[in-house]
């Protein structure tokens, strides 16, 4: 397509501007300042390749990288993302299996643990705090923050109530979980045991598959919040497919 006239403030007076990522002229605007490109293509992200999009923010891929793969534009795909993480909800899409609803005997059995990530440089710590459903494999809280006892707090009023109600826990012996966990229905225990297995190997399985969890990476999160909203986003669909098998 071709544009005669600023898309901005319809005016025809504008200038060459250097030439954007593609090297294609750009031009400003001499009235708004609004920078343009005069003969452009508008590209239709189908619903398809969306859905193959989907699928690639939940296997390590970096998100230049998706740009390459899909040909799409960087600040497309950013937009996108907020949109995408918006419609994650705060549950997880976590299902309690409805044999736990209304139990009146201790079967819930609940894996904890934390892990290190962080945010911008290796200097800013974000640990991940999960707590995972031993039974169904499903997480069903999480807190990204510091490594103290308010954030162990954070964690433990993330977790549904019937598990607060009723779970025992079982943690590393990190001593901020003694501070929150109730005393009868918490053990703390080394690797050794096999108890805190299935957590554990979740904590490989994330930094397997999210590319910011990398250890040594040049994906790692930027800010905070985007930070939280892609791993908030990966437990959720990992939590679909877990309790898709409970169907």
């Amino acid at each position: 397509m071709i544009r005669e006239v600023c898309p901005k403030c319809g005016s025809k007076k504008y200038k060459k501007n250097g030439h954007i990522h593609n090297g294609k002229q750009n031009h400003r605007c001499k009235e708004c300042g609004r920078q343009f490109v005069i003969d452009y293509e508008f590209k239709e992200i189908k619903d398809f390749e969306k859905e193959l999009i989907n699928k690639a923010l939940l296997e390590r891929n970096s998100l230049r990288g998706i740009c390459r793969i899909f040909s799409v534009s960087l600040t497309w795909l950013l937009g996108y993302l907020a949109m995408l993480y918006g419609q994650t909800p705060d549950d997880l899409g976590f299902k309690i299996p409805f044999k736990y609803k209304n139990s009146q005997v201790q079967l819930l059995f609940v894996e904890a643990d934390e892990m290190w990530s962080f945010v911008g440089n290796k200097e800013t710590k974000q640990w991940i705090w999960l707590a995972m459903d031993v039974a169904t494999r499903q997480i069903i809280a999480f807190h990204i923050g510091g490594r103290g006892k308010e954030d162990a707090q954070q964690l433990w009023q993330q977790i549904p109530d019937v598990y607060r109600e009723q779970a025992y826990f079982f943690t590393d012996y990190w001593s901020a979980y003694a501070c929150v966990l109730p005393k009868n229905r918490h053990s703390a225990v080394g690797k050794h045991t096999g108890l805190t297995n299935h957590i554990e190997r979740f904590n490989l399985t994330m930094r397997q598959r999210v590319s910011r969890l990398v250890r040594s990476s040049l994906s790692f999160s930027k800010n905070i919040q985007n930070h939280i909203a892609a791993i908030k986003f990966f437990l959720f669909h990992y939590n679909l497919s877990k309790a898709a098998l409970l169907v």
